[in-house]
């Protein structure tokens, strides 16, 4: 029968008097010659939260595990004609050599301790160690906001050895997986979405020397869905309802005038609520160019009216006799038709009457839809008839202009 070895017998027999958990392991190659330790490195992340544009910063919340292999630790040889556990747990991390990794971009970080210390290492048999521990980051995160809310952020992690340079460690991502999603993962981004995450290796140089990085970048969309229900929409709506100005009388004044100015001010509002979330930055973003021109646009509105009440004072000034009709008025089509047939046969009234009706709605009908419309209007009045056909194109060309430039930039 083979006598089993217990993990006691394991532990005792490896770490003894000869192991200097100081010294990093050697890593022989089949010349003899003493390399790098390799560190492979795989993530599992758990969540991702707090996006901070303000602090550029995010949270995130992860399973880190590191590979490397120590030959002083390697027990498979050392109970000949015995069965040797596959592999053995330690939960002190002081006990054998561990690399020490940080994270370059790290501004905060901890390791979970309820109940225990949420940290693990095996030893396997052949001398091959996995560490793995829980760990909570605040990492910065430098974010670009031209398109917001339209943007992509590309957020990454750095990780490198603080002492050894690349003489004694390489870190590597593992070759299967080395970056694994919680599958609800996505659900703790409710404004994001995040992509498949990319792994890259680096180097970091100093004054000190040349040191082994990984890094993994994690690429998040903005779901555009929430801003176009609490910015877009409501700041359209703004500038439509400015609109209403130009459909009312001239003579309406504290009408129009309120409309203008409430319109004004509840687009500022809106745009401060906007830029109070977000930190200042020296370009201008998607969303001030939006906001900035519904401004604009509400602006004007209330700079028409001024012109109108302007036009309008300047033509009572002048008197009813200067203002001139636009085509011939309905009075003289009827002086001239009503002579013609008095000079051709004399007809009675009610028949000239008829006639003339008849006669009246033909010109009006072989006149274009802006004739037509501009019967009878003066000056001011032409202005706001403008007005309500050039503010909702000029409207329209922007957001084809704005939607195309944004969703190709």
């Amino acid at each position: 029968m083979v006598e089993k070895v217990s993990p006691q017998e394991v532990i005792t027999a490896i770490l003894n008097s000869s192991y200097d958990r100081r010294i990093r392991p050697p890593n022989r190659d089949r010349r003899g010659k003493n390399g790098p330790v390799i560190v492979d490195v795989d993530i599992y992340v758990r969540s991702m939260s707090n996006i901070d544009f303000s602090k550029m910063q995010y949270n995130l919340h992860l399973t880190f595990r590191q590979y490397w292999t120590d030959p002083r630790l390697a027990y498979e040889d050392l109970f000949p004609g015995s069965k040797v556990p596959k592999f053995i747990i330690v939960t002190d991390k002081d006990v054998i050599w561990t690399p020490d990794t940080f994270f370059l971009n790290e501004k905060q970080a901890h390791r979970h301790e309820i109940d225990k210390l949420n940290m693990m290492i095996r030893i396997h048999a052949n001398g091959t160690i996995m560490y793995s521990a829980r760990l909570s980051l605040t990492l910065s995160c430098p974010m670009y906001l031209q398109r917001y809310p339209m943007d992509q952020q590309s957020c990454s992690l750095f990780l490198a050895s603080y002492a050894f340079t690349t003489d004694d460690i390489v870190y590597q991502w593992k070759t299967d997986h080395p970056i694994q999603y919680h599958p609800q993962l996505n659900s703790s981004l409710p404004n994001f979405y995040l992509d498949e995450a990319q792994t890259l290796g680096c180097t970091s140089k100093t004054t000190t020397g040349e040191y082994s990085c990984i890094q993994t970048t994690f690429s998040m969309r903005r779901m555009f869905r929430y801003y176009l229900a609490e910015v877009y929409v409501p700041s359209t709506l703004l500038v439509v309802v400015s609109w209403v100005s130009f459909w009312l009388e001239r003579t309406a004044v504290p009408a129009r005038v309120s409309l203008g100015v409430t319109t004004l001010l509840t687009m500022t509002t809106q745009a401060a609520a906007i830029n109070n979330k977000l930190p200042t930055v020296s370009y201008l973003k998607a969303v001030d160019v939006w906001v900035a021109t519904c401004l604009a646009f509400i602006f004007a509105t209330v700079v028409e009216f001024a012109l109108v009440s302007y036009k309008a004072s300047m033509t009572n000034a002048c008197g009813p006799g200067s203002r001139k009709s636009t085509v011939s008025s309905p009075t003289k089509d009827n002086t001239q038709i009503e002579e013609s047939r008095k000079d051709s046969w004399g007809a009675n009234k009610g028949q000239e009457m008829k006639l003339l009706a008849k006669e009246v709605m033909k010109k009006r009908k072989d006149l274009n839809f802006w004739k037509r419309w501009k019967i009878g209007a003066d000056e001011p009045k032409m202005i706001d008839l403008r007005s309500r056909i050039l503010f909702p194109a000029l409207f329209i060309l922007f957001n084809f202009i704005y939607w195309t430039w944004y969703s190709f930039l």
